[in-house]
């Protein structure tokens, strides 16, 4: 690891983001979603539950992931952990655009795409007013963290 990466911002070993992963769905799962979700609140970020489906199994897959809102979108990045590697929901996504997502507030239906340009660069600084170590997190991977949208699907949402 390269001394500029070493001086970035503190991050756990890979096995505990594992194994926090793991944790936290399961029980999100097993208390039928009462736990493990919550909103979006001003400088602090959200969680819900995305469900995509599998780019080679076709089966449904569900994250938990960050968000914020913007609008009627919310917005979340496919950043893997901070590690190298898109994460998998990211690549069944670009497959598989249609989501469902559940936050606190229900249920929606969502197109996922991600952000370019301008609008990448609105998204990741708001991503920095939440996350001040954004950018020492991100300098950890060797390509570009995508900045994902979830756009409502047309017909409303889902509720």
């Amino acid at each position: 690891m390269s001394d500029d990466r070493k001086k970035g911002a503190w991050l756990p070993p890979r096995w505990f983001v594992r194994f926090a992963w793991s944790t936290h769905k399961r029980l999100y799962r097993l208390s039928g979603g009462r736990f493990g979700l919550r909103r979006a609140k001003g400088d602090s970020y959200g969680m819900m539950h995305v469900t995509t489906i599998g780019r080679r199994s076709g089966q449904e897959r569900g994250v938990i992931l960050g968000y914020f809102d913007d609008g009627p979108n919310l917005v979340t990045m496919a950043m893997n952990g901070w590690g190298e590697g898109e994460p998998a929901w990211w690549l069944n996504l670009q497959a598989h655009p249609e989501v469902t997502i559940h936050t606190p507030d229900g249920r929606r239906e969502a197109r996922g795409r991600a952000a370019e340009g301008e609008e990448r660069s609105r998204l990741w600084n708001r991503w920095r007013e939440i996350d001040k170590n954004l950018d020492d997190y991100a300098a950890r991977r060797s390509g570009e963290t995508a900045v994902v949208i979830l756009e409502p699907a047309s017909g409303g949402n889902g509720s």
